[in-house]
């Protein structure tokens, strides 16, 4: 007999078969925590859950919840006009310690179409906003943040398009910025709208920048992940953990995506 042959990658295989372990509050409860800096993405869905219900407040709480020292968020203005923020950014310094990294020119938004970058502790050297090619407006968040720990870390905040040929022009858009800005240990993290794998996927492009990317980590729908949209991708080989899904139960109710999160640790650097 011939082996059945399995349609869906391994890697989502093996995250749908382990799902029922990382549900379990033991599981979750009882994970110590390693040394490094906790990062993290999550596309807020403008704070609207998967019961249609607009609650910023329970999406703050799955912030509070990831315990992140950076994060980056999607979604968090509203989508036109004055792209108005709708998080409550004091409570979340006050409960969490995170502030936004400081973006130009945005009265009323809370970072750069709909990106934010949030941390608790270090120092912002620089802040760059990109707008990204395609028919929808869409953009990413450049900030360079020295980290408690030490160490300068560049982080590339990012929400591709629904549309497969500007998902190409906007990581064709970003592998340049990074050549052209000067090397240091770069994230790239963000909702980047690829469910393709393999030769298919626009996400080749950022090899030349990143080399081999890490495992898809599904994130999306929240409720039954099978698409690893979201991505946290680093251009220093065993600068990043494993990624993996913050998979909570409040966490498959705020959004329907899941945050995704992984440790950055700037001396196991390599190139």
């Amino acid at each position: 007999m011939h082996a059945k042959k399995e349609n869906l990658p391994a890697s989502i295989l093996a995250s749908i078969r382990n799902r029922k372990k990382r549900l379990d509050p033991a599981y979750t409860e009882t994970r110590p925590r390693s040394a490094g800096t906790l990062i993290a993405s999550y596309n807020v869905h403008k704070c609207v859950g998967t019961d249609r219900r607009f609650d910023p407040e329970r999406t703050s709480r799955v912030i509070h919840e990831i315990g992140a020292d950076v994060i980056a968020l999607q979604e968090a203005d509203t989508r036109f006009g004055e792209r108005t923020g709708i998080l409550d950014l004091g409570r979340l310094e006050r409960e969490t310690g995170l502030i936004p990294v400081p973006v130009a020119g945005m009265a009323k938004a809370h970072g750069w179409h709909g990106n934010v970058v949030l941390f608790k502790k270090g120092l912002v050297h620089d802040v760059h906003q990109v707008k990204l090619p395609g028919l929808e407006p869409r953009g990413a968040l450049v900030a360079e943040i020295e980290l408690e720990e030490g160490g300068v870390l560049r982080v590339i905040a990012a929400h591709f398009g629904l549309l497969r040929h500007n998902r190409a022009q906007q990581a064709r858009t970003l592998v340049e910025l990074i050549n052209n800005r000067h090397e240091m240990p770069t994230i790239l993290l963000g909702d980047l709208n690829e469910w393709r794998l393999g030769d298919r996927s626009s996400l080749n492009t950022f090899q030349s920048a990143f080399g081999e990317l890490p495992p898809a980590v599904p994130s999306f729908p929240a409720g039954l992940p099978l698409l690893a949209l979201d991505r946290i991708i680093a251009n220093r080989k065993g600068i990043i953990s494993e990624v993996e899904a913050h998979d909570t139960p409040l966490a498959r109710t705020a959004s329907d995506h899941l945050p995704i999160k992984a440790l950055v640790n700037l001396k196991q650097a390599g190139r």
